[in-house]
C-alpha cells in the first residue's frame, strides 16, 4: 500500500513519490532523513568486500560519518538543474525508512540517459528489496521522466547490486577501475535501453508528483506511448 504523504513541499523535487506493493521512494526531506539517521549510525559498510568508492561517508566512524552524509545530501538537494539533477529518495518498507534510492542526470534533456545509486539497511538485506527499489526507480525514470537509457556500476565483487542488474535486463557495457579505501578496484558498468525495459515494465508501480517536479530539471513531458510507457508524468 502507498506510504501516507506528507504535505506538499514547496521545492518539486521533495514532492516525488514512487510506489511499489513492498515498498516506497520518497522524496528526501529533513524529516525523513532524521528517521533514516539511525541506520546510518550503524555504519552501514561494515566489512569487506567494500560496495562504494571514495570519498565515502559511510566508511567513516563516529558522529562525523552522520555530518558528513546529511551535508552531501543537502548539497545535492541544492545543485539541480537542467544540467545536472540528482533526486534522492528515502526508501520507506513496512513504515520505516531502511536506505536510499538516488537517481542522476546529466544534460538530460539531450541525452536522456541517468545513473542510480542506492544502499539498503544491512538487517533487510537479501530479501527482495534491493531489487524492487530499483525496479521504482528505473519506473520513475522511464516512464515518469521519459529516459532513453539508465546506466549503473558496482565493484566486481558487489555481488548483489550486480546480480540486480542483470536480472533486471541491464547488459555488461564494459569495466572501469576506481579506489574504495584508498585501494584500486576494477567496476563492472552495465547499460539498460528503453526498449529493454519496455520488455519488462511492471504494472502495478504508481508515480506522484513528477509533472510539477520536471520544470525544476529542465525536462519537457515526455510523449505518450514511447517505446513501450505511457510517458505519464503524474
Amino acid at each position: 500500500m502507498p506510504t501516507t504523504a506528507p504535505p506538499p513541499s514547496p521545492y518539486p523535487p521533495l514532492n516525488v513519490r514512487v510506489h511499489t506493493p513492498r515498498l516506497s521512494l520518497m522524496g528526501a526531506t529533513d524529516e525523513l532523513l532524521e528517521r533514516l539517521l539511525p541506520v546510518v549510525r550503524k555504519g552501514v559498510a561494515t566489512g569487506p568486500p567494500w560496495p562504494f568508492d571514495d570519498p565515502m561517508s559511510l566508511y567513516e566512524d563516529g558522529p562525523e560519518r552522520e555530518w558528513s552524509w546529511l551535508r552531501s545530501v543537502w548539497r545535492g538537494r541544492g545543485r539541480v538543474g537542467a544540467d545536472l539533477w540528482r533526486l534522492y529518495f528515502v526508501v520507506v518498507a513496512d513504515g520505516e525508512p531502511v536506505g536510499m534510492q538516488d537517481l542522476t542526470g546529466t544534460d538530460f534533456a539531450l541525452y536522456g540517459t541517468v545513473s542510480t545509486f542506492s544502499w539498503l539497511d544491512p538487517d533487510v538485506r537479501g530479501g527482495g528489496l534491493g531489487k524492487e527499489m530499483r525496479q521504482a526507480v528505473l519506473h520513475l525514470a522511464f516512464d515518469g521522466l521519459g529516459a532513453r537509457e539508465a546506466g549503473s556500476d558496482a565493484f566486481f565483487d558487489n555481488h548483489a547490486s550486480n546480480g540486480v542488474s542483470e536480472a533486471l535486463g541491464y547488459a555488461p557495457n564494459g569495466v572501469t577501475w576506481d579506489t574504495r579505501r584508498g585501494e584500486p578496484a576494477e567496476i563492472r558498468r552495465w547499460r539498460l535501453t528503453r526498449e529493454r525495459w519496455a520488455e519488462r515494465r511492471r504494472g502495478d508501480i504508481e508515480l506522484a508528483g513528477v509533472r510539477d517536479c520536471l520544470p525544476v530539471l529542465g525536462i519537457d513531458p515526455p510523449a505518450p506511448d514511447r517505446a513501450g510507457g505511457s510517458g505519464a508524468a503524474r
